[in-house]
C-alpha cells in the first residue's frame, strides 16, 4: 500500500507526520500548480467546484509516482464535498485507475467507525499507536499554522521585502525531505525562530483585512493566487477565518463530545444566518461580524465558482458591510481566473482602505481642535 491524499495548504505536513509515525509508505502530492489544475479540469465535470478538480490533479500526479491508495476526509451536511470520495473514485475508475479509497469521516460521535478507517490506513489495531500518531500530527499542524501567523505579521512590516518568504519557502522545500515528527518539529521550531528574527520597519503603515470564505480556497495558495503574500507585500496584515488546525480540533476532538469552539462565531452570524446551511457559510458571516467589531479595515471573501453555501453568504455580507461600515470585496475563483485582473482588484481595494483610513485619521485630528 502506497498512500496519497489531496494537497490543501499546510495539511500535507500533518498528514505526512501521521503516515510517517504509523510506518505507512506515502506519496506526498506535488505542490498544486497549473499542470495540476489542467489535469483535474480535463477529467472532471465542467460545472463541479474547483477543489474537486484540483484533487483529481493531485491524485493523477501522485499515481504517476506509484500511489495506489487515497485517503480523504469526509463531510456532513449539504455540501458537495460529502460526495467527493464517491465522484472521485468513479472519475479515476473511468480513467482506468483501480485505487482503494480510505474515507476519514468526522466521528460525529461514532469513534468506532473513525478508528476502523484509521486502522485500515495504519494496518494496525493498536489504539495507543494510532492516538500517539494523531497527537503528533495535530501538534505539527498547529506548528505550521503558527509559522503562517508569524508570516502574516511580518510580511507587511519587513524592512527588506521578501525576507520572510525566503524562510517560509525554504521550510516548505525542506519539509518534504524530513522524516517523522522529530525532524518535522525541529524544522518548524528553526523556521519560527528565523522568521521572528526578520527585521521590521516600525514606521510601516499596516492595515488589517479579515480573509473569509470557503476553507479550501482561503487555505490553498495556488488556488487563491497567493493572496496572503500579495496582500502582505501591499502592506496588509491578514487573519484567516478558517485554519486546518482549527478544523481538525473542531471535528475530531470537540464536536464528537458535543462541544464547539465556534459557538461565539455562530452567535455573531445568527442575526443574519441562524442555521447551518452547508460548507462554512455560517462561519463566513460570523467571522465577518467578528472582524468588523474588532476594528479590521476590510473584509475579503474568497470562494470557488458555483459554491452554494458561499453564494448564500455573499448575498448576506453587503448587510454586514452596511451595518458595521466596513468595506467588503468578493473574489470568486475557478480555472479561468486571470491573475492580472485579480491583482488589479486587490490593489484597488487596498488603496480604497488606505484612503479611508487616512480620511478617518484626518477627521479625528480636525475634531480635536
Amino acid at each position: 500500500m502506497k498512500v496519497t491524499f489531496p494537497h490543501m495548504g499546510n495539511q500535507y505536513v500533518a498528514t505526512k507526520v501521521l503516515l510517517d509515525e504509523l510506518g505507512v509508505d506515502s506519496v506526498i502530492p506535488p505542490q498544486c500548480s497549473k499542470e495540476t489544475l489542467d489535469i483535474g479540469t480535463k477529467h472532471s465535470p465542467e460545472s463541479i467546484c474547483l477543489p474537486l478538480k484540483m484533487n483529481i490533479g493531485n491524485y493523477i500526479e501522485s499515481i504517476r509516482q506509484g500511489a495506489d491508495t487515497i485517503v480523504i476526509t469526509g463531510s456532513c451536511g449539504p455540501c458537495r464535498f460529502g460526495y467527493y470520495s464517491i465522484l472521485q473514485k468513479e472519475i479515476l475508475k473511468t480513467m482506468g485507475h483501480q485505487l482503494d479509497f480510505i474515507l476519514l469521516d468526522p466521528p460525529q460521535g461514532d469513534y468506532n467507525k473513525f478508528f476502523n478507517s484509521v486502522c485500515k490506513l495504519a494496518n494496525t489495531k493498536n489504539p495507543y499507536s494510532i492516538i500517539k500518531a494523531l497527537a503528533k500530527a495535530t501538534k505539527a499542524l498547529y506548528g505550521v499554522d503558527e509559522i503562517d501567523e508569524i508570516a502574516y505579521h511580518k510580511r507587511p512590516r519587513e524592512k527588506s521585502l521578501g525576507d520572510t518568504d525566503r524562510h517560509y519557502d525554504q521550510f516548505h522545500s525542506d519539509i518534504r525531505k524530513a522524516k517523522g515528527f522529530k525532524e518535522v518539529k525541529a524544522l518548524i521550531e528553526d523556521t519560527k525562530e528565523k522568521m521572528r528574527s526578520v527585521e521590521e520597519d516600525p514606521e510601516r503603515d499596516v492595515i488589517k483585512i479579515g480573509l473569509i470564505g470557503e476553507i479550501y480556497t482561503i487555505i490553498e495558495p495556488f488556488v487563491n493566487l497567493d493572496i496572503e503574500k500579495k496582500l502582505g507585500y501591499l502592506g496588509v496584515e491578514i487573519d484567516k477565518s478558517l485554519k486546518i488546525s482549527r478544523w481538525l480540533t473542531e471535528h475530531l476532538y470537540l464536536q464528537p463530545l458535543k462541544l464547539s469552539s465556534e459557538k461565539k462565531i455562530w452567535a455573531e452570524a445568527k442575526p443574519y444566518l441562524g442555521s447551518m446551511i452547508g460548507g462554512h457559510a455560517r462561519e463566513t458571516v460570523g467571522y465577518a461580524v467578528k472582524y468588523a467589531k474588532e476594528g479590521f479595515d476590510g473584509l475579503i471573501q474568497v470562494y470557488p465558482f458555483t459554491c452554494m453555501p458561499e453564494i448564500v453568504a455573499q448575498s448576506i455580507l453587503p448587510s454586514v458591510e452596511k451595518d458595521f461600515n466596513i468595506p467588503y470585496l468578493c473574489l470568486i475563483v475557478d480555472e479561468m481566473t486571470g491573475e492580472a485582473g485579480f491583482n488589479t482588484r486587490l490593489e484597488a481595494f487596498v488603496d480604497l482602505l488606505r484612503r479611508r483610513k487616512e480620511t478617518r485619521g484626518n477627521d479625528k485630528l480636525l475634531s480635536g481642535y
